[in-house]
């Protein structure tokens, strides 16, 4: 299991952040930087089930495990999702967290995950592409 970790310093306020996180839309843009059409279905309350999706039903399914809303919010993913069918996995503490904390000039947006080592070259290049376009998003939005 890799720990990989994400940095950015964003000239928005942390709701603003949250919200071009986590929005319908803007969750699609940002995400097209993993997946083009990448959207999720479910909410985001602790406990409940969030399946993260493509166009073509392939994806994850994921408990989430903390939410403190323009804060923080952890996932713990379970499995996987292909042709809409769910598959558990034994991925042990697969988790992917998004911890916003204000500054004086904005918000600082860290992303943490531990991921099975297969993946970590497609995150390490994807990554800062997605969190560069949150930047923007969260910058430019009025």
């Amino acid at each position: 299991m890799e720990k990989l970790s994400y940095e950015i310093q964003i000239n928005a306020t942390p709701e603003k952040v949250w919200t071009v996180l986590w929005s319908e839309m803007t969750y699609r843009q940002w995400t097209a930087a993993f997946m083009e059409g990448s959207f999720y279905q479910g909410n985001l309350e602790e406990g409940s089930i969030v399946k993260f999706l493509d166009p073509n039903n392939n994806g994850m399914f994921s408990r989430v495990e903390k939410n403190i809303p323009n804060k923080e919010i952890k996932f713990l993913h379970l499995g996987e999702i292909l042709a809409g069918v769910e598959t558990p996995m034994d991925w042990g503490e697969a988790t992917e967290s998004y911890v916003l904390t204000e500054t004086e000039s904005g918000t600082t947006l860290k992303s943490e995950i531990q991921t099975p080592s297969e993946f970590k070259s497609f995150f390490e290049e994807k990554f800062p592409k997605a969190l560069e376009i949150v930047k923007n998003l969260s910058q430019n939005q009025l």
